[in-house]
């Protein structure tokens, strides 16, 4: 690793040539979508509806859709990256901007810290599936954050093709996967009973529609890159609308494939065995539908997968330091950049020292890689994301009533679709948080504790506001 030659203009602006597929990578790979079918599928059917579960997936997607209407509207009169803090910014001023800014970093931070822990487990579960030593969680989580260190020191460019690869490996053996079974027809025939009504609008939809939304973490990437975007009024839109439509289409499918494959009377049970550990609802049918060499195949990728979600999420936590610490809200070393890598090799710097700080205090502390780690830091997440897209579209709303003439795209991406995206997401607001303990695992009261740690965030960043100007003049 070279030494941090950086460049300190101010303001400093990243670069790059991103195009729309690029973006996209990012954005799914910070989704994690084999980690999402294997893990939270389970949990939705499960928990929530039964068979009727891949609706939860389409209801998550159809929000987030609505919500990008006015999300991409306002983008053109963002002039910085920043992403949700940013766009808050210019609606809400500069506390609201702060606020949500705090709340994005305790987000992000959570939920890269609890993808090491779940990496930690994955790498040690494959290790001893092919006969390997049991080790510590953690010994490979600190491995992990040395990779993903190294990468997220260099060019955004590098980091965007080994996203690239992992992902479309990962995505390939899922759709693979997904056409054997609803081409064969499963065990008993296409399961369509997932689309009747009765199944569709079940008392514990919400449980489904809860886990659905943790799949979606990592959706403001889009943004957070836009100064190395290739044509910023072009390139943000299109990543923004095919991110949402791939990871809700892919989800969807995913989940009613493998309730069709072990069949519409055994799917809840077998869910049911896979969180219990003894099974694997994702790898044993992949072992049943392409054999048990695919099965190992899909056991690695997931491994690739937390580290592809990790890395994005390293990325754009470093990018928001960068950015705040440009207005000086952190510290200025933050905001310089490295002359040869063009990136914000310091703030990545700082996001690794971090990681591996709050990872050793939960080593310490003896937590369970998954329950412990995992199940806490997701549900700190969800909240968070919920948050910061509910005072995103507040935010968009007030613009445009103060700006009426701003946009050429009228009142129904201007008013319409925000309105529509804070209800929706006051409806997910409150199914994340009246089903919060099925998230973080956790007690009543300590899973309170957690919910709350967003608003403390966002609180605090109010409180600070004051003392800084967050938008350009």
């Amino acid at each position: 690793m070279s030494s941090p030659q950086t460049t300190t203009s101010s303001p400093a602006r990243l670069q790059g040539r991103l195009g729309t597929g690029s973006i996209v990578f990012m954005v799914i790979a910070a989704a994690a979508p084999l980690t999402v079918v294997g893990g939270n599928v389970p949990l939705a059917v499960a928990g929530g509806n039964g068979v009727g579960a891949p609706a939860g997936f389409v209801l998550a997607a159809a929000v987030l859709l609505v919500f990008s209407v006015g999300f991409v509207t306002l983008t053109p009169h963002v002039r910085e990256a920043g992403a949700f803090f940013s766009y808050v910014t210019a609606g809400l001023g500069s506390r609201a901007g702060l606020g949500t800014a705090f709340t994005a970093l305790v987000a992000y931070t959570a939920i890269q810290v609890g993808v090491y822990g779940y990496a930690g487990w994955a790498v040690d579960d494959l290790v001893q599936h092919f006969g390997g030593p049991e080790l510590p969680w953690w010994l490979y989580s600190s491995a992990l954050l040395a990779v993903v260190a190294l990468l997220g020191y260099r060019h955004i460019e590098l980091s965007a093709r080994v996203l690239g690869v992992a992902l479309v490996a990962e995505i390939a053996v899922v759709v693979l996967l997904d056409l054997v079974v609803l081409g064969r027809g499963g065990r008993d025939g296409l399961v369509m009973e997932s689309f009747a009504p009765a199944n569709v609008l079940s008392p514990q939809l919400g449980v489904a529609v809860l886990f659905a939304l943790t799949g979606f973490i990592g959706f403001e990437a889009t943004a957070v890159f836009r100064d190395e975007a290739r044509d910023l009024e072009r390139t943000i839109p299109r990543a923004t609308y095919l991110a949402v439509l791939v990871i809700g289409v892919f989800y969807a499918v995913s989940c009613w494939a493998l309730i069709t494959a072990v069949g519409a009377a055994d799917a809840v049970a077998v869910a049911e065995r896979t969180l219990a550990g003894e099974g694997n609802l994702l790898l044993d049918t992949t072992e049943d539908y392409l054999g048990p060499v695919l099965r190992d195949v899909v056991q690695v990728l997931l491994v690739t997968s937390l580290f592809a979600c990790v890395l994005s999420f390293h990325n754009v936590l470093a990018r928001y330091q960068f950015t705040l610490a440009g207005k000086g809200v952190l510290p200025r070393g933050l905001a310089q950049r490295h002359e040869r890598h063009a990136a914000p090799s310091t703030a990545s710097l700082v996001q690794t020292v971090t990681a591996a700080v709050v990872l050793a205090v939960l080593a310490l502390l003896g937590l369970d890689p998954l329950v412990g780690v995992f199940g806490s830091m997701a549900g700190v997440a969800t909240v968070g994301m919920v948050l910061l897209m509910l005072t995103t579209s507040i935010a968009v709303l007030v613009f445009f009533a103060r700006h009426p003439g701003a946009s050429s795209r009228g009142r129904a991406s201007t008013v319409l679709a925000p309105v529509l995206a804070v209800s929706g997401l006051l409806a997910c607001l409150w199914l994340v948080l009246s089903n919060f303990p099925l998230v973080t695992g956790g007690t009543v009261l300590v899973s309170t504790l957690l919910a709350l740690v967003p608003a403390v965030a966002f609180a605090a960043g109010v409180l600070a506001g004051g003392r800084f100007r967050l938008a350009d003049d």
